[in-house]
C-alpha cells in the first residue's frame, strides 16, 4: 500500500486545527473545529482505504477496493451534516438571545471554581456517611409514595390494589347474580 505523506500530514493538521478551534469558548469556532475535525476524519478514512481499485462487484477478478472504507466515510459526512446544523442552530439561537456566541460561565460554574482545597476535604469526611447509604432495598411495603402497585395481592393491607379491572360489575338484576351462584363459583366456565 502506498500512502502519500502529504495526505497524512494534511490530515494531522486538520486534527490538530479542529481540536484547537473546538477548545474555545465561541460557538462560531466550536463549529469551525467540528468541521475541521470531520473533514479528517474523512481523509483518515480515505487513506486508510488503500490504492484504489476496481468496484467490489460479485464475480470481477483483480484488486477491488475495500467498500468499507467508503461507507464509513458516507456515514461521517452525514453526522457531520447532522451535528453542524445543530450548532448552527445553536449559534442562531445563541445570537438572538444575547447578541453574542460565546459561552458564559453560570453561578454553579464559579462556585465550583472557587472552591478551595479545604472545602473538597469537607466533603471527602462524609464516605463513611455515604458507605452506610450505599445498601439498597426494593421493599416498597408500607411506604406512602410506593411506586409500583400490585394488582390481586389483597393479602397484605399496605399493598393499594384500587387499579381498574375488566371484571363485569354486580348487575341489578337477581336472576342474573343466580345463574352465576349456581354456576359453581366465580371464575370457572363451562
Amino acid at each position: 500500500m502506498d500512502v502519500s505523506l502529504t495526505l497524512i500530514v494534511i490530515m494531522a493538521v486538520l486534527f490538530a486545527c479542529g481540536v484547537y478551534a473546538m477548545l474555545e469558548r465561541s460557538l462560531t469556532r466550536v463549529l469551525i473545529g467540528f468541521l475541521l475535525l470531520g473533514n479528517a476524519t474523512n481523509l483518515l478514512l480515505l487513506i486508510v482505504m488503500g490504492v484504489p481499485g476496481e468496484a467490489p462487484f460479485y464475480g470481477v477478478d483483480g484488486g477491488m477496493s475495500d467498500p468499507l472504507p467508503q461507507a464509513l466515510t458516507l456515514t461521517a459526512i452525514v453526522i457531520t451534516f447532522a451535528v453542524s446544523a445543530f450548532l448552527l442552530a445553536l449559534i442562531y439561537r445563541s445570537w438572538q438571545l444575547g447578541q453574542a456566541d460565546t459561552v458564559e460561565d453560570d453561578e454553579a460554574d464559579i462556585a465550583l471554581r472557587e472552591r478551595t482545597d479545604a472545602d473538597e476535604e469537607l466533603m471527602g469526611d462524609d464516605e463513611g456517611d455515604y458507605a452506610d447509604d450505599l445498601v439498597a432495598t426494593t421493599d416498597f411495603v408500607g411506604v406512602q409514595t410506593a411506586p409500583i402497585t400490585v394488582l390481586h395481592m389483597r393479602d397484605h393491607p399496605a399493598i393499594r390494589d384500587d387499579a381498574p379491572v375488566d371484571r363485569p360489575a354486580a348487575s341489578a338484576d337477581p336472576a342474573a347474580s343466580d345463574d352465576s351462584a349456581g354456576s359453581g363459583g366465580e371464575g370457572e366456565s363451562r
